[in-house]
């Protein structure tokens, strides 16, 4: 049994980049989905899709994105734990490295970057970092 579902992905991301790997996998889920689809946004993967491994099992393809034989991702971690649930309203959100990152929330209105979460002015909880 799988305690943190994003947690595993990001790290699968993680050792994917630094085995210098063109893809990755992981089990699909809505959340890791929402998630996928802001780093894709952002440019920092070139794509990810979903495929069916057997019936009622999907699993997602994360295509990794590198820049000049280095990946795009140089750090990415995750904030808001299983054991620390870590919530912020949008003015109190710090920039991540100096605006260079960007923060994931999860919102009242979906998934989205602390940019996005800014324009819209919605605060929430702090999935992960970026940079």
């Amino acid at each position: 049994m799988m305690t943190d579902p994003l947690g595993d992905m990001l790290t699968r991301i993680r050792n994917g980049q630094m085995a210098r790997k063109t893809s990755v996998t992981a089990p699909a889920s809505r959340l890791r989905a929402n998630v996928l689809e802001v780093l894709k946004r952002e440019g920092y993967i070139r794509g990810y899709s979903e495929s069916s491994v057997r019936q009622g099992v999907n699993e997602l393809t994360i295509e990794l994105k590198y820049h000049e034989g280095l990946p795009v991702i140089h750090t990415i971690s995750r904030v808001s734990k299983p054991g620390r649930r870590v919530y912020s309203k949008i003015k109190d959100l710090p920039k991540v490295s100096n605006g260079l990152g960007i923060s994931i929330l999860s919102t009242p209105r979906g998934v989205m970057s602390d940019a996005e979460a800014r324009t819209a002015n919605v605060g929430g909880e702090v999935l992960c970092q970026v940079f």
